[in-house]
C-alpha cells in the first residue's frame, strides 16, 4: 500500500526556510540541492512510513503517534493516520528539539 505524504503548513514553512538560509549562506545550487534530497526522503516514506524511528524527545514522554526519518543533519517528523502520512516538523537534528516538538506537534494535533 502506498500512503499519500501531505505537508503540514508549518512543514512547508520549514522547507522554504531551510532552501533560503542555505540559498543565503551558501549558494542557490547547494540549496536546490538539499531541498531535492529532502524532498525525496519525505516522498520515500509514502511506501513504508513505519520504518521510522519514534522521536526520542516525544517517546520520553510517553507519545508514540509520531515517527522520524533523516536527510542527515535535518530531522522530517511526521504521523500516519489512515492511509496519509502527515509530515509536521522538518528541521536541522543540531538543534535541541525538546521545546519546538512540543508546540509545534501539541498545536498541530
Amino acid at each position: 500500500m502506498t500512503f499519500r505524504v501531505l505537508l503540514t503548513e508549518d512543514a512547508a514553512l520549514d522547507l522554504a526556510e531551510i532552501h533560503d538560509d542555505i540559498a543565503l549562506r551558501d549558494s542557490a545550487e547547494k540549496a536546490e540541492y538539499v531541498l531535492g534530497q529532502l524532498r525525496a526522503v519525505i516522498e520515500s516514506v509514502a511506501e513504508l512510513p513505519e520504518r521510522g524511528a519514534y522521536p526520542k524527545e516525544l517517546l520520553a514522554l510517553g507519545i508514540r503517534d509520531y515517527r522520524e526519518t533523516f536527510f542527515k543533519p535535518y530531522r522530517i517528523l511526521y504521523r500516519v493516520i489512515n492511509d496519509c502520512v502527515y509530515v509536521y516538523l522538518i528541521v536541522d537534528g543540531r538543534r535541541d528539539l525538546n521545546g519546538l516538538l512540543q508546540r509545534r506537534l501539541v498545536r498541530s494535533s
